[in-house]
């Protein structure tokens, strides 16, 4: 699975290895923190590829690993992923994120929005 294949026609207004790069590390953020506040759209997409990572972890083989490794940055955060995450989810069918909306940053009133982990 590569990470082409995961992104939406959501352009998010950056250009492509920059909305690669950023999803990668809000993807690798939301993995180890399992909380991380932006914006909505970006939480919808960060969330989406987050459960395509943890469905990955649940899987647990070496193909697999190398897949997700190929998304997720840090070694820390694929052995957690494959560890605690895929144990945490192992009876669950779907649906590992949650997002709140928060409302309105004060700056540019841009809509925001907290994605987490479940359980």
């Amino acid at each position: 699975m590569c990470i082409r294949e995961d992104l939406s026609e959501n352009k998010l207004s950056r250009t492509t290895g920059h909305r690669r790069s950023m999803l990668m590390c809000m993807v690798t953020a939301l993995i180890q923190n399992e909380s991380l506040q932006t914006t909505e759209a970006k939480a919808r997409e960060a969330g989406r590829l987050t459960e395509k990572m943890i469905t990955l972890g649940k899987k647990g083989s070496l193909h697999h690993r190398r897949q997700a490794a190929a998304v997720v940055v840090g070694d820390d955060a694929v052995r957690k992923l494959f560890g605690e995450l895929a144990e945490r989810y192992s009876d669950r069918p779907g649906g590992y994120t949650r997002m709140y909306k928060l409302g309105t940053r004060k700056g540019d009133a841009a809509e925001m929005a907290v994605v987490e982990l479940v359980g």
